[in-house]
């Protein structure tokens, strides 16, 4: 017990402000709902639909750009300051790559349109959103950068300061820009969703600006090199690691968010209040992720950190002792809020047809956000030792084809209308969607416990 309680004296400290700042992130998107919610039930099914594309095209280009954090988590371990300075400078060059590949999609979304089947008033207000998302891509992307290197060198109050602020931003941005509003001259005409994604790129590339200020003027990032002006020119052996890491990083967590935003894209051809009420199921699901997130975050770090400085044991140690702790912690809050699910659902909404979809979809959340918890940490700390392959292959199989497929046969099938209620629809997405999060959590345990046991003295 002493040492679980050493390993969680040590995670703590790193992982609360990556909880705060990751918090306040997410409540940039629950702000998002709750205004939109109020606003009218054709811009929520275009929300629904258009952050599910966006996300699913934001995380998987963000893990990519992560690779940073085990990258330099394990160069600061070994006190190679130069080298961890310069590889946020090649993380700054892999995100503006990646952006251009991201503004593609979001200009021309007619794929993710044509699986979602929805009306063409819904999809035109998908497209509006979506470009104009485009507009923030960049800005976020490099933000990421600067994310994951102050995780990897145990600074993220920097970054949780200036998510703050962000959320200080975004909730009078997106009431006005959602609602409209009239100041003199200027009238601003209700824009609904479309209004979420402009307060967004405000959001953003004020984020990006002043992290810039703050690296160069903050006497902490001296001794990186970040003093002098500009990008360091490309390296290639840099990117070339970057990219080796965080391609299968980006697959895994694209894969892992896919499985569960396609989701809503999928329900969106049940009609429009069952992906309202999946969207307000899957705001709160995201929200207790929070939590294991930041925990990974913090285990990551520390396991890299171990690594760096060749001590194995303490590698070990951190990664499964945050393990048992993360899970331990998923399980009780899972109850609580499983416990309190109609009271919860009414802080969303009064409409009582969204609130009646959104509720049975609930019944699944406790084992749901456990296994989420488990897969989370498991995966994290694997990306802290280098191992970025296996745990795509176990996604793939576990979410993608367990969860998202065979969601998909529940709700879809030949035989769905012999299922019973609970699972179909919206439901069977649900309860496939839990049952490959579980998979997916047991196979990249076994993964780091043989992980361990290889560096384990013989």
């Amino acid at each position: 017990m002493s040492r679980r309680l050493e390993s969680a004296r040590q995670i703590l400290p790193l992982a609360w402000p990556v909880f705060i700042g990751q918090l306040a992130v997410l409540a940039y998107s629950t702000i998002d709902t709750l205004l939109v919610a109020r606003h009218s039930a054709l811009d929520l099914a275009a929300l629904a639909v258009g952050s599910a594309v966006y996300t699913s095209v934001f995380v998987g280009l963000m893990g990519v750009v992560l690779a940073i954090s085990p990258v330099a988590g394990q160069l600061f371990g070994a006190r190679r300051m130069s080298e961890v300075g310069d590889s946020l400078h090649q993380a700054a060059w892999l995100a503006l790559g990646l952006a251009v590949l991201g503004e593609l999609v979001l200009w021309f979304p007619a794929p993710f349109l044509a699986i979602s089947q929805v009306s063409p008033e819904v999809g035109a207000k998908v497209r509006d959103y979506l470009r104009m998302l485009g507009v923030a891509l960049p800005a976020a992307l490099l933000f990421t950068a600067y994310r994951g290197f102050n995780t990897a060198v145990s600074r993220p109050k920097a970054v949780m300061a200036l998510q703050i602020g962000g959320l200080l931003l975004k909730f009078p941005a997106s009431a006005l820009l959602i609602g409209g509003f009239s100041l003199g001259p200027l009238q601003v005409p209700a824009l609904g969703a479309v209004g979420c994604a402009m307060a967004t790129a405000l959001v953003m590339w004020s984020q990006l600006l002043i992290a810039v200020v703050v690296l160069r003027r903050d006497p902490f990032y001296r001794e990186f090199g970040f003093a002098s002006t500009g990008l360091h020119r490309p390296r290639k052996d840099t990117l070339v690691r970057l990219v080796k890491l965080g391609v299968p990083m980006g697959a895994s967590v694209l894969i892992e968010v896919t499985g569960f935003t396609f989701m809503a894209i999928f329900i969106a051809r049940l009609g429009m209040t069952p992906v309202a009420g999946h969207q307000l199921a899957a705001n709160l699901v995201a929200m207790m992720f929070m939590l294991p997130l930041a925990q990974a975050n913090a285990c990551s770090t520390l396991v890299a950190q171990a690594l760096g400085a060749r001590d194995f044991a303490a590698a070990r140690r951190l990664g499964w002792h945050g393990l048992e702790i993360a899970l331990a912690i998923a399980f009780v809050l899972g109850a609580v809020v499983f416990t309190l699910r109609g009271q919860v659902l009414g802080l969303y909404t009064n409409d009582a047809a969204i609130i009646a979809a959104a509720l049975p979809l609930l019944g699944w959340l406790w084992l749901f956000h456990v296994a989420d918890a488990g897969q989370t940490l498991a995966a994290f700390v694997l990306r802290a030792h280098h191992i970025a392959t296996a745990p795509m292959v176990i996604y793939a199989l576990a979410i993608w084809g367990l969860g998202l497929g065979g969601g998909y046969w529940l709700a879809f099938g030949q035989h769905a209308e012999a299922l019973p209620p609970s699972m179909q629809g919206a439901m069977g997405f649900w309860s496939a969607a839990a049952a490959g999060l579980t998979a997916a959590a047991i196979g990249l345990s076994v993964l780091l416990a043989m992980v361990h046991r290889r560096e384990s003295p013989h």
